[in-house]
């Protein structure tokens, strides 16, 4: 039996999805059932809007599931400098991940 010849590993799981946040300004990807052994590495990205700066973060990352909030805010003066006001939970926002097995 020749053991010559080359070995690719397996490509890692990639999982996509995508959400829109609810009242809270939250939004749960569920993975596939098995499709994470451990915590996946997760990126995102969300589609802008008009108003505001938009802010996301991944509160909560299981090999179940992952959760995002995200926020919004606009821009406020106080005694002529400009700066970013408090940011409140964006209802709608469309919101991509992309998930990797570690």
């Amino acid at each position: 039996m020749s053991t010559r010849g080359s070995y690719a590993p397996p490509a890692p799981r990639v999982e996509r999805a995508r959400g829109v946040t609810d009242n809270n300004g939250l939004v749960t990807f569920t993975w596939p059932a098995g499709a994470f052994s451990a915590p996946p590495v997760v990126t995102h990205a969300i589609e802008a809007g008009t108003v505001g700066v938009r802010t996301a973060r991944i509160t909560a990352n299981s090999a179940a599931s992952t959760t995002f909030q995200v926020l919004v805010t606009t821009g406020v003066t106080v005694l002529g400098i400009s700066v970013l006001g408090p940011g409140v939970p964006a209802t709608g926002v469309t919101v991509h991940a992309v998930a990797v097995a570690p």
